[in-house]
């Protein structure tokens, strides 16, 4: 078969309804989400679950989560923790957050989640003056320029064994791109590039990063595990 997006799109829908499913409060979340206006880049089904079964492999009971939209990630990842499990997760938009806490309100899991609002480069330095640590997973899906950065404050607020996620690091194959120009997407690419080769060279990590295609088109994350 050849390659064409019907045919990956069909694959992907395959793949989604034989072992993934939505149920009607992740639904209901993208639907509320979409209605809010915020943008329509949440992370797919199959991505989702993906987080969930990490959160479970690992034993997590805290999660940091950078970028919260409307908390369709953030219903997956509490989803795979215990009861006394908890997530912290930032978000710069204050209508994302007012989205975000409805939609874990109506899923039951607001108990288990803290939204801060605001920069997370302000929020970070925060979380460690606080103790908030260690976490046992970070998931990293926010503005793509400091995705370095988000990598570097991760490193200081987990614990060894902990799981980094980085999302979209493949951006429809512009990471080869050499992210000069000043424009947003070259900005993004710099900011992805210089994350990659962070989690590859740091001897604090090991890393790997897996391409996708599917709903979301053509992308990636990266998954990192501390030494």
């Amino acid at each position: 078969m050849s390659l064409t997006e019907d045919n990956w799109l069909a694959v992907d829908r395959f793949l989604t309804d034989t072992l993934v499913g939505e149920d009607a409060v992740l639904a209901a979340a993208k639907e509320a989400s979409a209605e809010g206006g915020l943008p329509q880049i949440e992370v797919s089904a199959p991505q989702g679950k993906l987080l969930m079964l990490l959160a479970k492999l690992s034993g997590a009971r805290k999660v940091l989560e950078i970028g919260t939209l409307g908390a369709y990630s953030t219903t997956w990842l509490a989803r795979g923790l215990p009861e006394d499990g908890e997530i912290i997760t930032c978000e710069f938009e204050p209508k994302h957050a007012e989205v975000a806490q409805k939609n874990l309100e109506r899923a039951g899991l607001a108990a288990k989640v803290s939204i801060q609002v605001g920069a997370a480069l302000d929020t970070l330095p925060r979380l460690a003056a606080d103790g908030a640590g260690p976490f046992d997973l970070v998931f990293i899906d926010a503005d793509k320029v400091n995705n370095a950065n988000y990598v570097e404050w991760a490193l200081k607020l987990t614990r060894p064994g902990s799981l980094i996620v980085l999302d979209n690091v493949v951006r429809g194959g512009g990471v080869l791109d050499s992210g000069q120009g000043n424009d947003d997407d070259a900005a993004a690419v710099r900011g992805t590039r210089a994350a990659l080769e962070l989690l590859g060279s740091d001897e604090r990590l090991e890393a790997t990063a897996v391409q996708t295609l599917g709903s979301k088109g053509w992308d990636g994350f990266a998954l990192a595990r501390v030494k």
